[in-house]
């Protein structure tokens, strides 16, 4: 069975404390922004879905739904100029990058005027402009392209740095430990950020490997590792934007891992045969855009009809 969501609203809750700094230090606006983006990509994907059911989508998709606050999270703690990586589950990056939501439906549904000209589809989707590179539909691929670029970064002295985007599946391939062991060694200006949702298709995090949080990996390249509570957008910023400040001042990568929950199958044609549905409404509970709501609510920073 895969982490209990009590578990980890114990184990990984943000202290009150910090909370309040965050939500006292960041602009109105910034606060609106990653409401807005979490509200878009859940509204982006039910839409592709609805699409797919009708038969206007051909091949297949990944969505990430119930993940929200981790792409959106992470991107809010970066500069508009910063670089992403992301993975074949990867709407919710693009749109906190800041893409077209049209060119992007028109990528989905393969049409000339999308971002890759209709020729890379739900999995592929890139706006290089917009400094999001994209993906791509190979388990980790992304990871080794990653510190390619993160050594071009530091080659040239930019002040840009890159985030790194892969599954939990992906941190079992050997490409992810010899990543890691690359850009620690040459101390590289990047963010590794693990989505993690907990099942590499239908294999469980807990039948795949025996640490406890896959952050605990950090420590065998002597980089920092972090566990965070991934359905909390404001969790997600703090951590991501400490270790962007680390990577942006020269001290090296660091290994986020956002612990999150994917509701729907690893793809369209996953008919949810390992899991219960008791499971996957445990985890809707604490939908982070919901959670996120609450919260402006409760620190009456926005109202009701604001959200």
């Amino acid at each position: 069975m895969p982490t209990h969501v009590t578990d980890v609203q114990a184990e990984l809750k943000l202290d009150d404390k910090t909370k309040h700094q965050l939500l006292k230090q960041l602009p109105k606006e910034k606060l609106r922004w990653m409401l807005e983006k979490m509200f878009l990509t859940r509204y982006f994907e039910e839409n592709a879905e609805a699409l797919y059911i009708r038969g206007l989508v051909h091949g297949t998709m990944h969505l990430s739904i119930g993940m929200e606050a981790s792409p959106v999270g992470s991107i809010a703690s970066i500069k508009d100029d910063d670089y992403i990586i992301h993975h074949h589950r990867g709407h919710g990056h693009t749109i906190a990058k800041g893409a077209n939501l049209t060119l992007m439906m028109a990528e989905f549904l393969g049409k000339e005027p999308g971002y890759c000209h209709g020729r890379g589809g739900s999995m592929h989707i890139a706006d290089i402009p917009g400094r999001n590179l994209g993906a791509t539909g190979i388990v980790g691929a992304g990871i080794p392209t990653s510190v390619g670029i993160g050594l071009a970064l530091k080659l040239h002295k930019s002040p840009e740095i890159l985030l790194s985007f892969f599954g939990d599946g992906a941190s079992n391939e050997g490409a992810f430990h010899e990543s890691l062991n690359m850009a620690s060694i040459w101390d590289l200006p990047m963010v590794f950020i693990c989505d993690n949702n907990q099942y590499g298709m239908s294999m469980s995090v807990d039948r795949s490997m025996k640490i406890k949080h896959i952050s605990q990996r950090a420590s065998a390249y002597d980089i920092p590792g972090v566990t965070v509570d991934g359905n909390d957008v404001l969790a997600v910023y703090h951590h991501v934007s400490q270790a962007a400040h680390r990577a942006r001042g020269g001290g090296g990568p660091t290994l986020v891992e956002n612990l999150t929950y994917r509701w729907r199958g690893h793809s369209k044609s996953d008919r949810n045969l390992y899991r219960t549905q008791e499971e996957i409404q445990e985890w809707q509970q604490f939908d982070p855009i919901v959670r996120f709501s609450k919260t402006l609510l409760e620190e009456q920073l926005f109202t009701q009809d604001e959200i």
